[in-house]
């Protein structure tokens, strides 16, 4: 279980690592305008508010992957920031886009029940 655990854990850091690079650097390309829906106009003018919003993502893919270098000890570091991750996924369904639900929240719902499982 610990292992399955671990997996979801560097799965999710991994996304929030592309998210970082589709909002700090691809957000105005056609792969990052795609992504999100924009237009090129919009992508224009949202460019530094997204890439703020990336920076953030990768703090929280640091997290993750510094929970997995702990090991064992990296039980609280990778449920706190698990834990940051399904705040951010549910609040960002409720208030930008409900597939955020489906592709933030609950896979950190599914690692954290992992994690506990294997505690």
């Amino acid at each position: 279980m610990t292992l399955a655990a671990n997996v979801c854990v560097a799965l999710i850091a991994l996304l929030h690592v592309y998210i970082l690079v589709l909002e700090m650097f691809l957000w105005d390309k056609p792969r990052g305008m795609k992504a999100f829906g924009l237009t090129q106009q919009m992508a224009s003018a949202t460019k530094v508010l997204a890439a703020n919003q990336g920076l953030y993502n990768g703090f929280l893919a640091a997290g993750l992957f510094w929970g997995l270098y702990l090991g064992a000890a990296g039980f609280q570091v990778k449920v706190f920031f698990l834990l940051c991750v399904l705040v951010a996924g549910v609040y960002g369904a409720l208030t930008a886009n409900k597939r955020i639900l489906f592709v933030q929240a609950v896979p950190a719902a599914i690692a954290l029940a992992l994690l506990f499982a294997s505690a």
